[in-house]
């Protein structure tokens, strides 16, 4: 039994067509036993008997040609907050029998979409960190590849987010009982989907509680801009702040101390994120603490089902939520500025 009757030979599409799955299920199936659930593999194993399908016919052409790779795409490979999300990534990978393709794309989405151009050929999925891709740009991407954005929510692509709202209305339920009226929010860079969030999320705690917002920047995430960032804070007259993420918070103090601005008496920063090293700073960082490695492996696990094969689900979205921590950055407003 060669072929389907009245069809010729039947093909591999003819299979998945028989048992209800992508064409890449059956592949896998074929090629790789026990990745898959046993119902999907007897399934396709029914259909491949019914048909007569022959496991030679399968070309190497289609996307199971490809390696077994799936590529994660940061903004910056040097800043700490990516390292729980390297570390998750890989570590989820690696237990589904995946390599991590790493690529650095230097906070620029030129580099990010040329980036993608690269991988796209020999990666079976892609997660993006951070991406600062255009919306569309980032559409074209999940229609050529099975694709994951991690803190960014458009284009209509499944996304992991790390929700900041939890942990900045605690942040100025905190300032607030310190007396601070004047808040400032240290913003990230122009195209960052999630400093653009964080903003609205502080916005709307300061109409909350009754505070004046001040919107500063932006500012590229790294230290090196926290200088310019502390000068701004000092000019606004804001008594305390939120930065964007803690390296500008770290550079930020590190200008106020070498102006003679003393930490928190004169002023509070608040950092985002909770980096490996901000409990090490001087002072100690009040930070908005995020489950960075959490994420990584929810967008990782993600992928994987989506890589797994079967009828595509409906977009999915993963929420997880931020809390505050408190340290000694912060404490209460200085009675004159």
């Amino acid at each position: 039994m060669d072929s389907v009757p009245g069809r010729g030979r039947a093909t591999l599409r003819d299979v998945a067509r028989a048992a209800g799955v992508a064409t890449s299920t059956v592949s896998r199936v074929l090629s790789e036993p026990g990745r898959i659930s046993p119902a999907t593999t007897a399934a396709v194993q029914r259909a491949v008997q019914e048909l007569g399908y022959e496991a030679r016919q399968r070309t190497p052409a289609g996307p199971d040609a490809k390696p077994r790779a799936v590529a994660l795409l940061v903004p910056d490979i040097t800043n700490p907050f990516y390292f729980d999300i390297i570390h998750g990534t890989q570590e989820q990978l690696k237990a589904a029998g995946y390599t991590q393709l790493l690529v650095d794309t230097e906070e620029s989405a030129d580099v990010e979409e040329s980036a993608l151009e690269s991988v796209i050929p020999s990666a079976r999925g892609v997660i993006l960190a951070a991406s600062r891709l255009s919306t569309g740009a980032l559409a074209g991407a999940a229609e050529r590849v099975p694709l994951v954005a991690l803190n960014r929510n458009d284009a209509g692509v499944p996304a992991v987010l790390i929700d900041p709202g939890y942990g900045i209305h605690q942040a100025f339920q905190h300032l607030v009982s310190l007396d601070h009226s004047r808040i400032a929010f240290i913003s990230g860079p122009a195209q960052s989907w999630s400093s653009q969030w964080r903003w609205q999320v502080f916005e709307e705690a300061a109409r909350e509680n009754g505070v004046d917002a001040v919107r500063l920047g932006p500012y590229s995430p790294k230290q090196t801009s926290g200088a310019a960032a502390a000068d701004a804070l000092l000019t606004s007259k804001a008594s305390a702040c939120i930065a964007f993420n803690d390296l500008l918070a770290i550079g930020m103090l590190r200008r106020l101390r070498t102006r003679g601005i003393k930490v928190p008496q004169d002023v509070s920063i608040i950092g985002c994120d909770d980096i490996f090293g901000a409990d090490f700073c001087n002072p100690p960082l009040t930070t908005i603490t995020a489950p960075v490695e959490q994420a990584a492996r929810v967008a990782t696990s993600m992928l994987l089902n989506r890589l797994g094969g079967g009828p595509l689900a409906a977009r999915q979205v993963s929420q997880l939520p931020t809390h505050l921590t408190v340290r000694e950055s912060t404490g209460p407003a200085p009675l004159r500025r």
